[in-house]
């Protein structure tokens, strides 16, 4: 099999343990510290796990059984992505209504802050990384999961900078006002999951 395919294995495996890293880390201290808008950031990074094991499994099927069902396989590996960003945004915006009403402060911001910076620039060098691979194997799936990637980088930026105001501010709503800039990122992943499922954007069977 190509080389190239080595290292998109190797850039999907990357991604499943640095996101399950993520993951437990932003779960804990979002509870930990009342960081509803870290806690979703953890979910999304859950999310990021499930799009890297779709691409293990596809590399995995394509030296098994070359381009035999890949169509069928990819569409139904980008709808079960694009439900799981539909849940994510519904929580988010019931936690984000939940942390208006209760005027929910995190207690500190140090986590959030911290994470969204290691994300952003690993992240972003990651998706990166694939898009260059995807556009070499002319792999639609590939780049798409590039892309999910670029919206961890800007969910990112986004928690970051809810953090920094929050820190100038101390508003109570700042929280729930980034939670809802993660939403909108997660909703618009989601509907492009489900456009790529449809065929619009996608290549399967030759890809």
């Amino acid at each position: 099999m190509d080389k190239r395919w080595n290292i998109a294995t190797g850039l999907a495996l990357f991604t499943v343990l640095y996101n399950i890293g993520e993951g437990i880390v932003s779960l804990y201290f979002g509870a930990h510290d009342e960081a509803l808008t870290l806690a979703g950031f953890g979910v999304d990074s859950f999310i990021e796990v499930i799009s890297g094991l779709g691409i293990l499994a596809m590399i995995a099927r394509l030296r098994r059984f070359g381009d035999k069902n890949r169509g069928s396989f990819e569409r139904l590996a980008l709808r079960i992505t694009g439900i799981c960003f539909y849940v994510l945004v519904a929580g988010l915006v019931a936690g984000a209504m939940f942390s208006i009403w209760k005027q929910q402060k995190p207690e500190t911001t140090i986590a959030r802050i911290v994470v969204s910076l290691l994300s952003i620039a690993i992240m972003r060098g990651l998706a990166w990384w694939k898009i260059r691979i995807g556009e070499e194997l002319n792999s639609a799936s590939i780049i798409a999961d590039a892309k999910c990637t670029m919206v961890c980088v800007y969910m990112s930026v986004v928690m970051l900078a809810s953090s920094v105001l929050f820190e100038v501010l101390h508003l109570p709503y700042i929280d729930a006002i980034g939670m809802m800039g993660l939403a909108w990122f997660s909703f618009k992943e989601g509907q492009e999951s489900f456009e790529k499922a449809k065929g619009a954007v996608t290549c399967c069977g030759h890809c």
